[in-house]
């Protein structure tokens, strides 16, 4: 119950507030934080010369050692901010960080703000959110690419840290992040990493199994109160589309977002060089530019609000 509450709280902070900037610069963010020590260990562990077994068998390591570190450190900060006064106000603050509901917001709204000024703002300011080259991006590329990282990043960065959260507390969210942090940085399918980073991509799709499809779930429900919007269209779409998705997970919330807006997503792209044959998502025209982008985002925020009613609604019931 408390940890419900503390989601509660944090989620209602992160909306209105974000991450200040000035802590930001001050001390960083956890994430970051996350960030070099996998990047350590990918240096230290990760031997090109090496064998796949043993290459594989030290990604586990890698990623038990994370995981352990993680959790003993989450572990004693929220039990040194339970012995303080307000105690639960304090931990929803530390765990507002890792929550993206504003940032991810600011993120794709910047993107349609530099298409508004021009092509090359546009492909500067997606650049940030996407791993995808986005040199050769026309505005229909950009804003598809944008649309795409708000959907799969609504389950990734919002509803997935803050499920953890509520049921596991501050630790569960922060073991999820760096899981989620390690699969972005060493999970992905290259010759560097396609054997040390098995074991973080694969406890990253089971540990988003579920939170990806509440997010489209979410995203199915808002489009029942979002203009221009069809939950018909995002269910049907979510049931055929998702299923074929190269991700297990990503595929959900991207196929309803699709759906529901009555566009098409996915498709080919292309990541470090490498020509990616994406699948298809919708039966519309793909995005047009920063109008669909603003569309999506109008959905992405009736979605975020009804989850955090049901979590409210939950904890009076609990009561």
């Amino acid at each position: 119950m408390n940890s419900l509450i503390i989601t509660i709280i944090a989620l209602a902070l992160e909306a209105s507030a974000g991450y200040p900037s000035r802590m930001l610069e001050f001390i960083g963010h956890p994430v970051t934080w996350m960030g070099a020590l996998i990047s350590a260990l990918d240096k230290k562990l990760n031997d090109a010369s090496q064998d796949f077994k043993r290459r594989r068998l030290k990604g586990f390591i890698t990623l038990f050692i994370l995981v352990i570190t993680i959790l003993i450190m989450s572990c004693a900060v929220g039990f040194v901010l339970n012995l303080l006064p307000l105690g639960a106000l304090l931990t929803a603050i530390v765990a507002s960080s890792l929550l993206a509901l504003r940032s991810l917001d600011l993120h794709v709204e910047a993107v349609a703000d530099g298409l508004d000024a021009s092509l090359e703002e546009g492909r500067a300011a997606v650049g940030k959110i996407v791993g995808r080259d986005v040199t050769l991006l026309d505005e229909t590329g950009v804003a598809s690419a944008a649309i795409e990282s708000l959907a799969e990043n609504f389950s990734d960065g919002v509803i997935a840290p803050a499920l953890y959260l509520a049921l596991f507390s501050l630790p569960g969210a922060a073991i999820y992040k760096a899981v989620n942090t390690a699969d972005s940085m060493i999970g992905h399918m290259s010759a560097r990493y396609e054997a040390f980073g098995f074991a973080a991509a694969r406890l990253d799709d089971l540990l988003n199994l579920i939170p990806a499809r509440i997010s489209a779930s979410l995203l199915i429900l808002a489009s029942v109160i979002a203009p221009n919007a069809s939950a018909s269209r995002a269910l049907k779409s979510a049931l055929r589309d998702a299923p074929r998705h190269l991700s297990p997970n990503a595929g959900w919330p991207e196929a309803a977002m699709a759906g529901a807006l009555g566009l098409s997503l996915g498709g080919p792209r292309i990541y470090a060089g490498t020509l990616i044959q994406g699948t298809k998502l919708g039966d519309g025209p793909a995005p047009t530019g920063s109008v669909d982008i603003r569309r999506a985002l109008s959905l992405y925020r009736r979605a975020a609000l009804i989850f955090w009613i049901l979590l409210a609604v939950t904890a009076i019931l609990s009561r």
